[in-house]
């Protein structure tokens, strides 16, 4: 058999101030194989599921043609032609590689670009359209995709990873590769049946009742006609009418009971809507605590709606300022995107002081921006993160640790969240002699911070991701929706 794989991921906030082009993709994450397959280059293993869906195509013997796999960070919706152009490469690759009997799409789930609400639906109708209505059409999602009737329609099977932090892409890549490959034999035909849940927030898998919502997903995804279930968190700064959260149960179109399981996980999953909402505390209730423990040992503190994750500036100056108010030491935070801090940083050189603006430039969501007297403390152009899965690596840039007032602040040329340590430890922080660490993440931080933290804290502020939503903002939304409407539930 051949398969055909492609990728394409960005997530889109409606409201973030960062722009989206052709150059973003760029410069993330972007992998163009020189020759279109039969057999694919080794260094397309990798990246997310992309890789996972080459690696099983190799080791059966298909043959395997890859195309392009290209990510960005999230921002504002994309640039119209540059969208459009990306994709078209993908369509072009596919017809070049007719026929092929499976083909497996690595997309997010929560894309937009200008003129397009739908970028996945649209990408997968267009597939469609090339390899007729016989060949098997696999997507791999971001669990915190929005659900629209064309990606349920055009395809045979949605699959997102059900772990956030999301440490689980091969695995769930693993389970829809085998579905492509039975479907493809004849053994089973599939359906996506989907219950929409009308909720708008972040839901943290690491949470009690949130780990049980998927442990009830897996126990629904041994019954018999049933082939995968995936909890869809949806993204909620999405402005359009398809986003919130929802249920997608892959089964034999014949499977009658699928439609019930749906509507039952549906209203499980709509009863844990407040459990990670209820984590987030304002910054001076945090500090209190901190300073009133009598016990040693690292308070890591999540800067959750600053989070570049999910399209904020990673530039928000609230935490920071309480810290210097309050005179909070030994603390370090990071990471600030603050290019032109960076710049002055490296013409001032290590061990100097200088008098700097840093941060709150994106917009209003940043807060003001914090002028002090800045020691320099290290430079560096090349330390890089890795993600929670250990999948992938993400390069700072040029980078700058700055001693502010006695907080060591670590400012960046190139926007992303916390996933790693080694965005302090490379600069020579030693975290066991910290009192505080603010970390720009919603949850990605946790798998590697959590292990050496006493507690962790989730931070609200005004920032770019707050759950404070305003209605006003959303005049695009199917209502009623939670948090806005008290009647909203699952169907």
């Amino acid at each position: 058999m051949n398969i055909f794989v492609a990728g394409l991921m960005m997530e889109t906030n409606s409201f973030s101030a960062i722009p989206c082009t052709r150059r973003a993709f760029e410069g993330a994450m972007f992998y163009r194989p020189e020759v279109l397959g039969p057999q694919p280059e080794p260094q397309a293993y990798e990246q997310f599921g992309y890789r996972t869906f080459l690696r099983l195509a190799k080791e059966r013997g298909y043959g395997a043609y890859a195309s392009l796999h290209a990510f960005a960070e999230p921002a504002a919706p994309c640039r119209q032609e540059d969208y459009e152009s990306l994709r078209d490469e993908i369509l072009h690759d596919l017809r070049r590689s007719m026929p092929v009997d499976m083909v497996f799409l690595m997309l997010h789930g929560a894309q937009m670009a200008h003129g397009y609400d739908d970028c996945e639906g649209d990408i997968i109708e267009r597939v469609r359209e090339i390899v007729g209505p016989d060949v098997f059409i696999g997507v791999e999602l971001d669990l915190h995709g929005n659900i629209s009737e064309k990606m349920l329609e055009t395809s045979n099977a949605l699959v997102a990873c059900l772990l956030y932090p999301h440490t689980d892409f091969d695995e769930r890549g693993e389970q829809l590769f085998e579905l492509g490959e039975r479907f493809a034999r004849g053994e089973i035909r599939t359906r996506n049946y989907y219950q929409r849940v009308p909720m708008l927030g972040i839901y943290y898998t690491t949470l009690p009742r949130m780990a049980a919502v998927n442990d009830a997903a897996r126990e629904v995804q041994q019954r018999d006609g049933v082939f995968s279930v995936s909890l869809m968190h949806g993204f909620p700064w999405a402005n359009q009418p398809d986003t919130g959260a929802g249920v997608v149960i892959v089964a034999d179109p014949d499977c009658a009971e699928a439609p019930d399981l749906a509507v039952a996980l549906g209203r499980r999953f709509f009863a844990a809507r407040d459990e990670t909402r209820n984590l987030r505390r304002p910054i001076d209730d945090i500090l209190d605590e901190i300073e009133s423990s009598p016990e040693a040992g690292l308070f890591v503190i999540a800067d959750v709606a600053d989070n570049p994750g999910g399209g904020a500036g990673s530039d928000s100056t609230f935490i920071l300022r309480r810290l210097l108010e309050r005179n909070i030491q030994p603390a370090v935070l990071g990471m600030i995107w603050d290019p032109v801090a960076v710049d002055f940083a490296f013409e001032a050189g290590v061990g100097n002081r200088l008098t700097m603006r840093l941060g709150g430039k994106t917009g209003p969501f940043s807060g003001a921006p914090v002028d002090a007297d800045v020691t320099v403390v290290a430079l560096s152009t090349d330390i890089a993160q890795e993600d929670p899965a250990g999948d992938l690596t993400f390069a700072l840039g040029r980078a700058a640790l700055l001693d502010v007032g006695g907080v060591r602040v670590v400012a960046n040329s190139i926007r992303q969240q916390v996933f790693d340590p080694c965005c302090f430890t490379a600069f020579g922080v030693d975290l066991s002699t910290v009192r505080v660490a603010v970390v720009k993440s919603t949850q990605h931080f946790h798998e590697l911070f959590h292990p050496l933290a006493k507690k962790v804290f989730y931070c609200e502020t005004p920032g770019a991701l707050t759950l404070d939503f305003d209605p006003r903002r959303y005049g695009r939304l199917q209502r009623p929706m939670w948090p806005f409407d008290g009647d909203a539930a699952p169907a």
